[in-house]
């Protein structure tokens, strides 16, 4: 017998065709989806066209203000949007616009970087600018593959000057979480399995706790050669669960279960929600810095009746239409999400309850990782 009890994640989903009306949902909108979960509660909705790029929405996530760059990363990302239509007075303005900003605004940009950073900033600018003038030329040719190719190309350029931009931690985490691992910063991990190989960026500016929980856990090895336990109608791929009769991490100094709480940062916030859903908040419509939009999301799972007894079990979300609906989300505010699945979305598609992690493995940014004071 599992000692907390079986690990849980979204019975909601099987309540999904009970759909309901709530007085609060119908005040914001004339007919809203919602979805029965055991507690009856009401879901969260979260307004306005969903992002569900992981990458942008982690570039989103860094915690600097410099709206000039910002403007440069819209342009940029807004090519797949109109290449998807082949809207090429669109796409040219989006590149005109690039171009402008690297033109007539870089200093601006350099103004959001470190001192002792904009030597590299300055290298980081010049190959935006002189892959933006290759976009033109693409743009001309109407090469549509040629422009997907180096619009990734760039935005990982503008992912390593925007990270350059991030100054110190933006928020005190509560002292009463001193004895759990802390990520003061971002890592990548390189998880192999049976089918392929994912690369997850694990989000400590986002969610510290959780994401240094994961992160601890993985470069203890603690993942290596598990199987991954529980699937939901392919939606839900849940790993983490170790051998014998615990559903989480025994701390070998304390003896004890691992507990991590709920931890939700939510856009505009100063720092995350701990230990409370936001819906328990009343905060229906509040967007997480990092929500449940993207294929591959990684979030903790928890017992159903405990938003604050995770451990190590973790799920990947597999984009679902009825739990993520255009412009809303149902998932948010629930579930800690830490990260996201940056490459190997192919391979995730493939990944059952029959598969398993050969190993996992901190490729980059261990040293943001803080280990317990107490």
């Amino acid at each position: 017998m599992k000692t907390r009890g079986n690990m849980l994640i979204i019975t909601g989903k099987k309540l999904l065709r009970s759909l309901t009306k709530t007085i609060l949902l119908i005040v914001i909108v004339i007919s809203s989806l919602t979805i029965g979960w055991q507690h009856q509660a009401i879901a969260g909705l979260a307004q306005g066209d969903a992002i569900t790029d992981p990458k942008i929405i982690l570039r989103y996530a860094l915690p600097f203000d410099n709206d000039t760059v910002r403007r440069l990363q819209g342009s940029i990302e807004d090519l797949s949007r109109q290449l998807r239509v082949k809207m090429w007075g669109k796409i040219n303005k989006d590149i005109k616009d690039a171009a402008f900003v690297l033109r007539v605004r870089r200093d601006k940009i350099l103004a959001g970087v470190p001192e002792e950073l904009q030597p590299k900033a300055e290298i980081f600018l010049d190959e935006l600018t002189t892959g933006v003038e290759e976009l033109k030329e693409l743009g001309k040719d109407r090469d549509v593959e040629g422009l997907y190719l180096k619009r990734r190309e760039l935005l990982d350029i503008m992912t390593e000057l925007e990270e350059s931009m991030v100054v110190g931690y933006p928020f005190a985490i509560p002292e009463e979480y001193a004895n759990l691992p802390q990520l003061l910063g971002r890592a990548t991990v390189e998880m192999k399995t049976n089918k392929g190989d994912l690369t997850i960026v694990v989000d400590g500016y986002s969610a510290p706790i959780n994401g240094g929980n994961f992160v601890d856990l993985v470069n203890r090895g603690f993942y290596d050669n598990l199987e991954f336990n529980r699937e939901e109608d392919f939606y839900i791929l849940q790993g983490g669960d170790p051998p014998g009769p615990e559903v989480g991490f025994i701390d070998p100094q304390t003896k004890e279960y691992r507990a991590i709480p709920l931890e939700v940062l939510v856009k505009g916030d100063a720092e995350p929600v701990y230990e409370v859903t936001l819906e328990e908040l009343g905060r229906y419509l509040d967007t997480p810095a990092l929500p449940f939009n993207a294929y591959g999301a990684i979030a903790l799972a928890r017992p159903e009746d405990d938003p604050n007894g995770g451990s190590s079990q973790f799920f990947f979300f597999k984009f679902d239409t009825e739990l993520t609906p255009p412009g809303y989300n149902l998932m948010d505010g629930r579930y800690s999400v830490f990260g996201y699945v940056v490459e190997g979305k192919e391979v995730l598609e493939e990944l059952t309850a029959q598969d398993k992690i050969i190993s996992a493995k901190v490729v980059d940014g261990l040293e943001n990782l803080v280990q317990p004071t107490s």
